[in-house]
């Protein structure tokens, strides 16, 4: 067997300041904390366990979706190319993918050095012929491919519906330096979720095991942990809920007594009723995505979905 062939490239992402993004979060009206703080060790682990949940079709739908049409996905993307994921390569997906399409190389991008590296090993040692080139990177940020060759096509991986925690403006952004840094005639493989009707959304966002709420609440222990801060679990609750004029899930903590809570040296005062708001989730009908991904600069070529039309996969080219 070949020795794992595994290249490393640092390019050194400032990491978020945990203490001036919360703290700045909560001295605004309403209460916000960005949801990149949601995956400590455990946020992780909780996530992975929302994933297979009964209500959380998202996963189990887009994995469907890459079984079915992984052959025509394939005839799109073209072999031998350089795939790149946005994300650390730890899904069931990106293998899905990688057996499917079997790429010159492939390069999973992440800011968390440790998570990619972790990830990226494992692949090393699962797929030996494959040569993979771990970038620790911002993606939602400009640069450029550390390893780009000219003579191979370049597809990119964006699964999950990550698009949707970006709101419109930020996710047109983000697909134009995606654009930018795949150059002209390059394909994007993403996934988006489907607009449909407010129950299953509010279900999939409020699941039965408590999973979600867990999930939401450990944002304020790793507040506790990191920034000596003394938030009273028993005195927020989990609250999710489809905004529909908006198109999005929201998540929030609402307070559900007045009281004063210490965070990194300063006081905050929250109201009963008062939440901090941690997450958007954007949802599209096909046309509004496609129309979104035409403004950054791509074509839409093909689109997919799920028996139950809850999901959907597009491939989009540089124009």
């Amino acid at each position: 067997m070949n020795a794992p062939t595994l290249h490393f490239y640092d390019l050194h992402p400032p990491l978020a300041d945990i203490k001036e993004e919360v703290l700045k979060g909560l001295s605004c009206q309403p209460k916000a904390i960005p949801p990149k703080f949601f995956y400590d060790e455990y946020g992780s682990q909780l996530f992975d366990q929302i994933t297979e949940l009964p209500e959380y079709y998202p996963t189990r739908a887009e994995i469907g979706i890459i079984k079915e049409d992984g052959e025509e996905m394939v005839s799109l993307l073209g072999n031998e190319c350089l795939l790149v994921e946005l994300g650390s390569g730890s899904s069931q997906k990106i293998r899905l993918l990688l057996d499917a399409l079997q790429p010159a190389a492939y390069m999973p991008i992440d800011i968390s050095k440790e998570h990619l590296l972790k990830s990226a090993q494992v692949l090393a040692t699962d797929y030996p012929d494959l040569e993979i080139h771990a970038t620790c990177a911002d993606y939602s940020e400009h640069f450029h491919l550390p390893y780009s060759p000219d003579d191979k096509p370049k597809a990119a991986f964006f699964p999950g519906s990550s698009i949707g925690n970006f709101d419109p403006p930020q996710a047109q952004a983000l697909l134009q330096r995606v654009a930018e840094f795949l150059g002209q005639d390059s394909t994007l493989l993403i996934g988006v979720d489907i607009k449909k009707e407010p129950q299953r959304l509010n279900a999939a966002y409020n699941d039965a095991a408590g999973v979600t709420a867990a999930f939401n609440l450990n944002l304020l222990t790793r507040i506790n942990r990191e920034l000596e801060a003394d938030f009273d679990l028993s005195r927020f609750e989990h609250n999710a809920f489809y905004n529909e004029p908006q198109g999005r899930v929201e998540m929030h903590l609402v307070s559900n007594t007045p009281h004063e809570v210490q965070v990194g040296g300063q006081t905050f005062e929250f109201a009963e009723g008062e939440s901090i708001h941690t997450e958007n989730s954007y949802k599209y009908t096909v046309t509004q995505f496609q129309n979104l991904a035409n403004k950054a600069g791509f074509q839409p070529e093909q689109v997919w979905m799920d028996s139950a039309d809850l999901f959907s996969v597009h491939c989009l080219r540089v124009r």
